[in-house]
């Protein structure tokens, strides 16, 4: 069964084992929804729950198997490879809101914990520390400059690399168990080596058949037609672009929560906003003037969480996109970032918020 802590990697040498997997994947993430539920309760089925994501006072504590932060990666991945495992670099704060939720709930779960030990090493390094890291090419530089090189804009982010050291997936910021769980086995049963992480989450996700009206509605969301090419005639406005989809428990909490807030929806009304349903054909002329439908850009965009949140200029680049859990805190300073029109002095938003001392 997906995420039993008791799997193996004999998978990689045993077809049948994969060909198992995949036929019990649907029955795999349904339940990892249930394992989820004592930690959140029935009223997020996803793992998904409102929270204070403003930092914490109290410094984070590393689990006690993780590797201790050495910090040469040449020598972590040969010792993961050794032991038959892969290696994942977890960059990280000390006092982030989603880091501390990474540690209290997914690796709260005994089961993840499990399976993570038996297919994985985990090297942190904190993205404000001075400490040398030699990476996997040999390169030594401080974990600050590493992270920055990484663009590892919100925590916690994990690299996993696979035994050749070829990056098999990236995670930016928080995913609760659910994706969580997937993430993990989709690295550690090789599917990363022949489809996407969003298709392979398609695989197991029923929720494909909710339309339009199932989502939540802003007033600072233009209506349709989604013509959002800015490449002949630049707009004097930023554009947000929001991916959602039917029966998204966090698209709730964000709408319900975030969105909510004064300063939130004063930002907003400064933006161009408009919002797609991953799963809809209907129709996009994205920024940079490409037709296409909803859908096939949040495939192309390799989209696989909703809400994620895509940032583009005025003349149709993208910024920046948020595609985990956010908060109020986290969405205020991207939103600052880009109202303030910072990304044209600082085109990397984790090197201003180093200069901006938060």
């Amino acid at each position: 069964m997906p995420f039993s802590p008791a799997a193996t990697r004999t998978s990689r040498s045993n077809p049948a084992d994969s060909i198992w997997a995949t036929a019990c994947f649907s029955a795999g993430l349904l339940i990892g929804l249930m394992l989820a539920l004592p930690a959140w309760g029935a009223q997020a089925p996803d793992g998904v729950a409102a929270f204070d994501d403003f930092p914490r006072e109290d410094p984070l504590m590393y689990p006690n198997w993780f590797n201790e932060p050495f910090l040469d990666l040449q020598t972590d991945h040969a010792a993961a490879k050794a032991a038959g495992k892969d290696l994942v670099v977890y960059f990280g704060q000390r006092r982030c809101a989603y880091c501390h939720q990474l540690m209290d709930v997914n690796f709260g779960m005994s089961d993840i914990v499990d399976y993570t030990r038996a297919h994985f090493d985990i090297v942190p390094v904190d993205i404000w520390g001075i400490d040398e890291v030699t990476d996997l090419d040999g390169t030594t530089l401080t974990e600050r400059d590493y992270a920055l090189r990484e663009e590892t804009n919100f925590t916690p982010s994990l690299v996993f690399y696979d035994e050749t050291g070829a990056e098999a997936l990236r995670l930016r910021g928080y995913y609760p168990p659910y994706q969580f769980r997937a993430a993990l086995e989709y690295v550690a049963d090789d599917h990363y080596q022949h489809e996407s992480f969003a298709d392979y989450l398609a695989r197991g996700d029923n929720r494909m058949v909710f339309d339009a009206g199932d989502l939540n509605d802003q007033d600072f969301f233009e209506p349709p037609p989604y013509n959002l090419d800015r490449s002949k005639m630049p707009s004097d406005r930023p554009l947000a672009v929001f991916f959602e989809q039917g029966d998204c428990h966090a698209c709730d909490v964000l709408h319900g929560e975030a969105l909510r807030q004064n300063e939130i929806l004063r930002q907003f009304g400064e933006f161009d906003s408009v919002q797609l349903d991953i799963w809809s054909d209907a129709p996009v002329v994205t920024p940079v003037g490409e037709r296409t439908t909803a859908k096939a850009w949040a495939k192309e965009l390799g989209l696989f969480y909703t809400p994620s949140l895509l940032f583009f200029d005025e003349h149709g680049r993208e910024l920046l996109r948020v595609d985990s859990v956010v908060g109020f805190y986290r969405l205020r300073n991207v939103l600052n970032y880009i109202s303030s029109k910072a990304y044209l002095d600082e085109p990397n938003y984790q090197r201003w918020r180093v200069s901006e001392a938060f």
